[in-house]
């Protein structure tokens, strides 16, 4: 993977995210019963997803801020504005499953690493420097995450196509 190999010189702090399970999440569904899965799926089925498009990373970055981090990030640069779309698109279809509304803004990361507790990553970022990576977004896929003692297992539901 190109990202990781760039990434390789980088001592990320508290539990680093394997590679497998990078991901850029736009809607986190929680626990959901089946019909409102069936509802979410069906409504973002039928929604106008758009054209693949080239999503490119930038620099760290650090949640809630980078002196006090819980979550260290790479952040989208190349993309935003069609992974903000994308991401509303799961939203609105959330509301239709009947979910709550996200109350956090969306902000297009990839996490890193989780860390706890919190530390000052504020160094690291400004030597990590630029990232540069792109590649084509060409589909959405939904997940379930199963959460254990050896980290998370993402298990692919379904995959969503944007047109070419």
């Amino acid at each position: 993977m190109a990202l990781a190999d760039r990434l390789g010189h980088i001592d990320l702090p508290g539990k680093v995210v394997p590679p497998g399970n990078w991901h850029i999440t736009l809607r986190f569904l929680g626990n959901v019963d089946q019909v409102g899965y069936e509802r979410f799926l069906g409504a973002i089925d039928s929604a106008d997803l758009g054209r693949s498009f080239r999503v490119g990373l930038r620099g760290l970055g650090a949640f809630p801020r980078p002196g006090s981090a819980t979550v260290v990030w790479i952040g989208v640069e190349k993309g935003r504005d069609r992974l903000q779309y994308l991401a509303e698109v799961s939203e609105e279809s959330a509301r239709v499953a009947g979910l709550v509304a996200e109350e956090r803004p969306f902000r297009p990361h990839l996490t890193l690493s989780r860390v706890r507790p919190e530390q000052d990553v504020g160094g690291l970022i400004e030597r990590s420097g630029e990232v540069g990576i792109e590649w084509r977004c060409e589909s959405v896929v939904v997940y379930r995450s199963h959460l254990g003692r050896g980290g998370a297992r993402y298990e692919p539901l379904e995959t969503l196509l944007l047109s070419r």
